[in-house]
């Protein structure tokens, strides 16, 4: 099975051209700059590193490409890995691997990432951070258990 699924930033606004034809196709590129996180990829200091990933996306994806996305953009990308291979002016061989891009989604609200240049500020509109366990902790009280469609929470 070829999947994958990266979640990063945007690092310019993506490169839309358009097929030749009768049925013209668009065709979106673009770079996600993927944080690295852990083991022994991190940089001496401990700072994170980043992974810049070249996606392309076909059709009715590139046209949401075009108009939507732009630098500085928070995007879930689902695709798949394609490699391949060109010969350059040089006569030299180029090797390629880029993600087709299957699905995007935004990961943030416009608003949030139109704070800072697409990052968070230090006010009340960043989320709360998730614990290791993976769930969010509210507060009791803060009325959440009224907006789940199963029911009160007991505790």
């Amino acid at each position: 099975m070829n999947k994958v699924v990266l979640m990063g930033r945007l690092t310019r606004d993506p490169e839309v051209r358009y097929s030749q034809g009768e049925n013209s196709l668009a065709i979106a590129r673009y770079t996600l700059a993927v944080d690295r996180r852990g083991g022994r990829n991190n940089s001496q200091d401990g700072e994170q590193t980043a992974d810049f990933i070249n996606i392309v996306a076909f059709g009715k994806s590139g046209e949401f490409a075009e108009k939507y996305l732009h630098k500085g953009t928070k995007l879930v990308v689902s695709g798949r890995i394609q490699t391949g291979s060109y010969t350059n002016k040089d006569g030299q061989k180029v090797y390629t691997t880029e993600v087709v891009a299957e699905d995007q989604e935004f990961a943030e609200s416009k608003n949030a990432s139109s704070n800072n240049g697409g990052g968070f500020s230090n006010n009340s509109e960043r989320p709360q951070q998730m614990p290791a366990e993976g769930f969010m902790n509210f507060p009791d009280g803060d009325g959440i258990e009224d907006d789940l469609p199963f029911g009160p929470v007991t505790r």
